[in-house]
């Protein structure tokens, strides 16, 4: 996945590829707290490649991590040196703000909702939907 040009990037089939493992071995212990670190290692190193090109495509120097895995220590540690090393910064919420994106989504659609944006009860699934091919909201001041 990191040598793939562009920012894109889904964890989907390691987390699939990782489950399956650790079921099947299910009664080492051992091998588990490995696959279990291996998955971390290769999301925090994909992770921290990927920022590293936005940021060299951007020009920017600051980076915001948000969401549930911003709360992992190895990932902060990590984006920590790749900001250090280009002369950035990184900002983080802190752990306790650190939540999946669940609710950030939720709140995304109640903003939707408060801008008129409505459909009928019938739902399309589009598991892949680029956050840009959403129709533009209107501002509106309350």
């Amino acid at each position: 996945m990191t040598d793939r040009p562009g920012l894109d990037f889904s964890f989907s089939g390691l987390k699939t590829f990782a489950a399956n493992t650790i079921r099947e071995n299910a009664d080492d212990e051992q091998t588990r707290a490995d696959i279990a670190r291996a998955f971390e290692d290769a999301v925090v190193d994909t992770l921290a490649i990927k920022c590293k090109r936005a940021l060299e495509q951007t020009g920017f120097k600051r980076l915001v991590m948000a969401g549930g895995v911003s709360a992992n220590r190895t990932l902060r540690a990590k984006m920590e040196e790749v900001l250090k090393q280009r002369g950035g910064e990184v900002f983080y919420a802190r752990p306790e703000f650190c939540t999946d994106n669940g609710a950030m989504i939720a709140l995304a659609g109640l903003i939707r909702l408060k801008g008129g944006a409505t459909t009928g009860l019938g739902v399309t699934v589009r598991p892949r939907w680029p956050l840009a091919e959403l129709p533009p909201l209107v501002e509106t001041r309350e």
